[in-house]
């Protein structure tokens, strides 16, 4: 009978560990399947120099091979100032031209329930974010404000901060206020849609250089795939606001 009862609890171990072989496989296939599942892009929003203001009017201008590069506009920089078509002349750059949205310092701040005081202080591209953020969900048919407590994320990509240098890196700490802080912080921009629109999901921003909107890309779709949101804000945002970045790529000849 000892004999007996010592298989049977053997059986009955073998098939406990048969079955958790089996979880384990099954939970396997499941990564591997979620890694390769396809992501649904359900709406867009965007802009782009040339008077691009969303994705038919950019498809329009890639479709009749408009040339969006323009001369600098005076109210990003006076050009006079800074350009000299010697490369080696300390201070200046040697090109005149680039692409550039129109009209970044318009802006409706109580639509998104934002004072006019704190408006002021927060970078051009967090307000740009906010704008095209909202068009983005309008697009998939989504009502953003019926997105509160959702499990959404937001992962947005930033690389350069010149609106700063009007406020906290402008040399003059007479100049902060109360939304300086916060309205020149990339790592806010993604917050502050979050927070905009109540998402519980993952929410960050990051800084790839050139390549970091479409990491951000990347990253919303393993954060889909991986079930920690079911619904992804991605993209980036870059504004050249003042000559520094310029001059600094024209030092390496990389313009």
């Amino acid at each position: 009978m000892k004999h007996i009862k010592q298989e049977n609890e053997s059986l009955a171990s073998s098939k406990r560990l048969i079955f958790a072989l089996k979880q384990a496989r099954t939970q396997l296939e499941e990564l591997q399947r979620q890694k390769s599942e396809p992501i649904a892009i359900v709406g867009m929003g965007c802009r782009f120099p040339g008077g691009v203001k969303d994705p038919e009017s950019f498809w329009q201008l890639l479709k009749n091979g408009v040339d969006s590069i323009t001369e600098i506009p005076g109210e990003r920089w006076d050009i006079k100032d800074y350009y000299h078509p010697d490369p080696d002349v300390p201070g200046k750059m040697y090109t005149r031209y680039g692409g550039f949205l129109e009209k970044v310092d318009q802006f409706e701040p109580q639509f998104f329930g934002i004072s006019p005081r704190e408006a002021t202080a927060m970078d051009p591209q967090q307000r740009l974010l906010l704008e095209v953020s909202w068009e983005a969900l309008e697009h998939a048919g989504l009502a953003p404000d019926q997105l509160q407590g959702s499990q959404s994320g937001a992962f947005m990509g930033i690389c350069f901060e010149d609106y700063s240098r009007f406020s906290v890196n402008s040399g003059d700490p007479t100049r902060i206020d109360a939304y300086s802080s916060l309205g020149n912080t990339r790592s806010i921009a993604a917050g502050r849609l979050a927070y905009i629109f109540g998402f519980n999901g993952p929410t960050f921003f990051l800084d790839a250089s050139c390549s970091s909107s479409l990491l951000s890309v990347h990253l919303a779709c393993q954060s889909l795939r991986y079930r920690e949101c079911n619904l992804a804000l991605a993209g980036g945002v870059n504004l050249m606001l003042a000559p520094e970045a310029t001059i600094g790529f024209c030092k390496l000849k990389a313009l």
